[in-house]
């Protein structure tokens, strides 16, 4: 059965007067419309297209790509508010729907909200939640310390960045390990740094264990230097804030990283900075 919300590669079977129709292995059916088909799509030939109702509640297909998939959780805008529930633009010619049921508070147009995209299973509908802590759950981990990790950053405390794990887990980054510009919504890649005893997880963007964090910074110094066209006027005595304004990196970091280049020959350390060779 075509599951509503996801991507999915499909056989062209044949072309008829409203577009193209598409059919699984188990031979179901679906349209692709015409606004999506282009001189290369022939039958026989694949296409990988994302599955939803329509406007007039048909199953349909779409090459367009939208800003979130089932099970999944993404920053939207909030479209329209209405008599039935709030419309997020979700990429699709069709709004997202989020009941009020589903509304932590009351959305408001023009607004932005971390949702969840789920599948209403008795009407078979697509529909968003803003009641996010709802789907997340640390009782039962399926990561473990130095895995990397999905992100998407749900808020900001007095602490840190609240963020969601691989779209499953709660986490938080420390407010005093964050060396870039960080905003909520923002989709990054992080490593389990520490689960403590109560399920609780420690966050790091950067890669956990000296070397893997001395080669991600290693590799970011090196491309630096070559966008620079060989020398960056940054030494392992410059301050921390220079440092992370240029990297986004910690001061101590930075030095490892320095220290690996050097040792395999691959920079100079000059007084006024560091060239590449």
């Amino acid at each position: 059965m075509l599951e509503q919300g996801k991507h999915v590669e499909l056989n062209i079977l044949k072309r008829a007067v409203f577009g193209l129709y598409l059919t699984d292995d188990s031979g179901e059916e679906v349209l692709l419309p015409n606004k999506y088909c282009t001189e290369e799509m022939k039958p026989g030939g694949k296409v990988i297209v994302f599955i939803y109702r329509d406007s007039e509640g048909r199953t349909v297909a779409t090459t367009l790509t939208p800003k979130i998939n089932l099970h999944e959780f993404a920053l939207l805008k909030v479209s329209e508010v209405t008599a039935v529930g709030a419309f997020l633009d979700w990429g699709l010619e069709k709004d997202l729907m989020v009941p009020f049921r589903e509304q932590k508070q009351k959305m408001e147009e023009g607004r932005w909200y971390i949702v969840y995209l789920d599948l209403d299973q008795k009407t078979d509908r697509l529909f968003a939640s803003n009641r996010v802590e709802r789907y997340l759950q640390n009782d039962e981990l399926l990561v473990k310390e130095g895995d990397e990790v999905d992100l998407v950053v749900q808020q900001k405390t007095d602490l840190g960045y609240v963020v969601i794990i691989n779209h499953k887990h709660k986490g938080l980054i420390f407010d005093n390990e964050v060396f870039k510009e960080v905003r909520v919504g923002d989709k990054l890649k992080g490593y389990v740094k520490n689960i403590r005893d109560d399920n609780k997880i420690d966050v790091s963007l950067q890669a956990i264990g000296y070397r893997g964090a001395n080669d991600a910074n290693s590799e970011l110094i090196l491309t630096k230097l070559k966008e620079y066209d060989g020398f960056i006027a940054l030494t392992d005595k410059s301050t921390p804030e220079d440092i992370s304004t240029q990297f986004g990196i910690s001061k101590k970091a930075f030095k490892k990283a320095l220290g690996a280049l050097y040792k395999q020959r691959l920079i100079e350390i000059q007084p006024t900075g560091i060239r590449l060779l």
